[in-house]
């Protein structure tokens, strides 16, 4: 029973939609009707600047650590395991989104191993930033960071059970870039440029509405209720 509770609360973490929080808190906008359509930092980060993104990612990282360590904490490894694989479950597909499509798993991944292999998922952390540095491709960074993971895991004397989830996290974030890899294949994949040519940003400033008047923490909150606020 205890470790059924875990694990419900580690899918209810996961389903924490910040993708979609945090674009409606900070433009009103429902991030799933823009970019590529995607609840994760990626998205947010190409439709609403990098502060944004990055926000969102640390949020999503939280998710993964603070489920996988509520399950350290009152149970064991396993127990942090399941209840962090069910956070990463949450985030592909939350709860409070009505199950439809959330998150890539790759930033809920990266807090889980955080979690459970800390080193491992630094590594990895490095190897997402360098190969984003030189592609640009955060789909790339992605998918070389997945395949790391078991490998560091290993490397640096993780248990069997980490390892083993490291591969099948590596498997499941492949499978769900399945549409990137064939952009990729196609050259048509979406790259990112660090430094926006000034029609870039004036083009995006003008597709993504202004920030609602400040002090008006009431009306911020009220956009987070799908169909309120001036694009939700």
């Amino acid at each position: 029973m205890r470790d059924l509770i875990l694990i419900t609360a580690g899918y209810l973490i996961g389903s924490i939609p910040w993708g979609y929080v945090v674009a409606k808190l900070l433009r009103g906008v429902d991030i799933r009707t823009v970019g590529s359509g995607n609840l994760g930092a990626a998205n947010v980060w190409r439709v609403l600047g990098f502060k944004a993104g990055l926000t969102v990612a640390v949020l999503d990282v939280g998710k993964g650590f603070a489920a996988a360590l509520l399950g350290l904490w009152a149970g064991d490894e396993l127990t942090g395991l399941l209840a962090g694989i069910a956070a990463m479950v949450g985030h592909w597909r939350p709860l409070f989104m009505g199950l439809n499509k959330g998150g890539k798993i790759v930033a809920t991944t990266g807090g889980v191993a955080l979690a459970l292999a800390p080193l491992a998922s630094l590594a990895t952390g490095v190897v997402w930033v360098v190969t984003f540095l030189l592609t640009r491709y955060t789909s790339i960074a992605s998918m070389l960071a997945a395949l790391a993971l078991p490998l560091f895991a290993l490397a640096l004397g993780s248990s069997a059970l980490v390892v083993v989830f490291s591969a099948g996290a590596a498997l499941a974030i492949l499978l769900l870039h399945r549409a990137n890899i064939g952009r990729l294949l196609s050259g048509t994949e979406n790259r990112f440029e660090l430094r926006r040519r000034p029609a870039e940003s004036r083009e995006r400033a003008t597709n993504v509405p202004a920030p609602a008047a400040r002090g008006r923490v009431r009306r911020a909150f009220r956009r987070l209720v799908p169909g309120e606020g001036s694009s939700g």
